[in-house]
């Protein structure tokens, strides 16, 4: 028999749009021919719901959609995710949608509560197995976290199951495809049953969903690759205990899948927020370069409005550079200099400022009138505004709050400075329009005459490998110290990175494409007196 692998790509609360997504994938897959059409964790509501479950008016309007697709289901049975209130509790479910009613409901075992996923806040925990047989077929199904262990799915195969069927709302980051195919590599092995894997595509505030969906046979092999990245219902034959195999494989490049990451995190925001397009500023750097390069293959160019703000600082080669990649691009690029507005605020400050020598306020400044005139921008038009801030400079507070910082949307919240090269660099091999100088030549705020970012930060090869450490990994001062890099640099940068905390608070959301992003896994107190970088002394 066939069935049908919907990766679909819903949108949270939009329960009517969705059912109907889920009514066309079915359609679709019963003209190829399958019997049984499977669909992501929570895909009638959309994923993560977070508060939204809290409120009965949202899980009512869920189990009203729920009956309404249900009785438009006919003979192929179609599996939606749905948030069940029951008996005064809460789950996180799966619906078997046949003949026209709910014929059974599985609800989710384990209930992840680490990095960004906290559903013990939300549901509770189910605890029977659930197994369906379409024409002498049968499928055990889970929901995502319960593949992680083998007792949901060994419930499910005592229970006569021929295959485990895994729903899933798994969103990506850079390892994220080994550690799923190695964890259903596993369960598969445990029990010599194939195992099924289904994900959604799209994105969600912080969040991207890659789908990536695929199948294992029993001995944990991949037999069958969907596409990341793309929404698509994909049919898959099963037969005497095995998944048929079919050609296809993901591509294994980091950098492809981080820019189709950023590319779905902008589109989706902006699209599913309803914004008419987004404005940015354009340095002549290499982050805002990057922005620019993503919001278009994102948007298009007619949605995107680049912004010059040049002072006395911005070297000529910023402008003919940022010129270049907006003529490059087809989008629309004003200048609008700042130096006159820069000077009356030194001028109304000047008896203030009298006998302070010049520092990082003036440079402040300057990034503060830029954010307030891209806002301004924003507020008549509509348009939001991406701040072009990385990870690196987020990470130590190089950044100006209510200056570069002011935005709607931070796209390489989660991209190091090192990866936004490597981003650069392979946007470039797919079609050039990053001129090549805005690369090669060294970065700059260009808030002083002859400023360069090392003037203030140790290299970026240094100083991303030590936030990976500390960041991503929980290593001790100590311990990155051992890895070859001075006590100096690693004690500066783990003490900006803590007093840098109040700033990263106040950041507009981002990406996540890391497993320890600066957002839902990064949790740490603005206040605080612990100091692990005294370890060193």
């Amino acid at each position: 028999m066939q069935i049908a692998l919907a990766q679909l790509n819903q949108s949270l609360g939009d329960l009517r749009g969705n059912a109907e997504a889920i009514l066309a994938a079915a359609a679709e897959a019963e003209r190829g021919g399958a019997r049984l059409v499977v669909t992501p964790e929570l895909s009638l509501c959309g994923y993560p719901p977070e508060d939204l479950v809290l409120r009965p008016a949202f899980l009512d309007a869920c189990a009203r959609e729920l009956a309404a697709l249900a009785a438009a289901v006919g003979d192929v049975a179609v599996v939606v995710g749905f948030p069940e209130q029951a008996a005064g509790r809460r789950y996180n479910a799966l619906a078997v949608l046949r003949g026209g009613r709910v014929a059974q409901t599985y609800r989710k075992q384990k209930l992840p509560n680490y990095t960004v996923f906290d559903e013990e806040r939300y549901f509770d925990p189910g605890a029977a197995p659930c197994v369906v047989e379409i024409d002498d077929t049968r499928f055990g199904f889970i929901v995502c976290e319960d593949v992680w262990y083998v007792d949901p799915a060994r419930q499910a195969q005592a229970a006569g199951a021929e295959y485990i069927v895994v729903a899933n709302g798994s969103p990506y980051h850079t390892g994220q495809h080994a550690l799923r195919r190695s964890q259903v590599a596993a369960r598969a092995r445990d029990l010599s049953l194939p195992v099924i894997y289904v994900n959604r595509v799209g994105g969600q505030d912080e969040l991207v969903f890659d789908g990536a969906s695929f199948a294992v046979d029993a001995a944990g092999d991949v037999v069958q690759q969907l596409p990341a990245w793309h929404e698509t219902v994909a049919l898959m034959t099963v037969e005497e205990g095995r998944v048929k195999p079919v050609r296809g494989a993901l591509g294994t490049r980091l950098e492809e899948h981080v820019y189709a990451a950023l590319v779905t995190g902008v589109r989706d925001y902006v699209g599913k927020n309803r914004f008419p397009g987004v404005l940015l500023g354009l340095s002549g750097g290499v982050d805002s370069a990057l922005t620019l390069a993503v919001a278009v293959d994102a948007l298009g160019p007619e949605r995107v409005r680049a912004v010059m703000l040049p002072s006395r600082y911005n070297a000529a080669i910023s402008l003919e550079d940022a010129r270049a990649m907006a003529g490059i691009l087809g989008v629309r690029y004003d200048e609008i200099p700042i130096g006159p507005m820069f000077d009356a605020f030194e001028s109304s400050l000047a008896g203030e400022f009298a006998g302070h020598p010049v520092d990082a306020t003036e440079e402040n400044i300057q990034a503060r009138i830029r954010g307030t005139l891209l806002m301004a921008l924003s507020n008549k038009f509509g348009s939001i505004v991406l701040t072009t801030g990385n990870k690196s400079e987020m990470a130590v507070g190089y950044a100006t709050l209510y200056g570069d910082m002011a935005g709607g949307f931070a796209m390489l919240k989660d991209i190091s400075k090192t990866l936004v090269y490597r981003l650069c660099r392979y946007r470039n091999e797919l079609g050039r329009v990053i001129p090549e100088r805005i690369i090669t030549r060294a970065p700059s705020a260009e808030l002083r005459p002859d400023q360069t970012d090392q003037d203030s930060l140790p290299p970026y090869d240094v100083l991303d490998a030590i936030l990976e450490a500390y960041v991503e990994q929980d290593r001790s001062p100590r311990d990155i110290v051992a890895l070859g890099y001075s006590a100096e640099h690693v004690r500066r940068v783990v003490r900006l990175i803590k007093v840098s905390e109040y700033k990263r608070r106040q950041a507009a959301v981002g990406i996540r494409i890391t497993p320890r992003g600066f957002g839902r896994d990064w949790r740490y107190p603005i206040t605080s007196a612990w100091s692990d970088w005294n370890d060193l002394d």
